[in-house]
């Protein structure tokens, strides 16, 4: 899995011609499920994620430093489901995204993701609709954008 975790200022989605959905300061996360995701993400590992999404100390205290999660804050946050995440770009200029999740599969790792950041108590929390032609707007604050790959911790603890 691969999430892709921006400090905002604020951000809105528009869902095809819906009205948008708007939120203030917080995370926005862009969020992807590979072929070997579906073999790999077991809900222990989701929960993980989610619980490090949520706790992740990327904004400023007092002394200005990163040392603050957006839950000890009351922030909001924004989930996006990106397959584009697993681009292959190696050959060519055409990304090939052989290495994403079939649809049915990676809309089950993401509903489980949304589902364990549910647990936490965000001030507001937006999604946007798997599958579905998005535009995604945001004022990054930093700028920060943190990526993480739960493949990179198969060999750390």
């Amino acid at each position: 899995m691969r999430a892709i975790i921006q400090r905002v200022n604020s951000a809105s989605i528009t869902i095809e011609s819906e009205i948008p959905k708007k939120m203030s300061k917080g995370l926005v996360v862009l969020f992807a499920a590979s072929k070997d995701d579906i073999r790999d993400a077991t809900p222990a590992l989701v929960e993980k994620l989610a619980a490090k999404t949520a706790n992740l100390r990327i904004f400023n205290d007092d002394n200005d430093r990163m040392n603050l999660s957006a839950i000890e804050l009351g922030l909001s946050i924004m989930v996006v489901s990106q397959f584009t995440l697993f681009a292959d770009t190696r050959k060519g200029n055409r990304p090939s995204f052989i290495e994403a999740a079939n649809s049915p599969d990676a809309r089950r790792i993401y509903d489980l993701y949304v589902q364990k950041l549910r647990e936490y108590p965000f001030r507001e929390f937006i999604t946007g609709s798997f599958g579905a032609k998005m535009n995604v707007e945001l004022e990054n604050n930093g700028p920060v954008t943190i990526i993480i790959d739960t493949k990179e911790w198969e060999n750390h603890s």
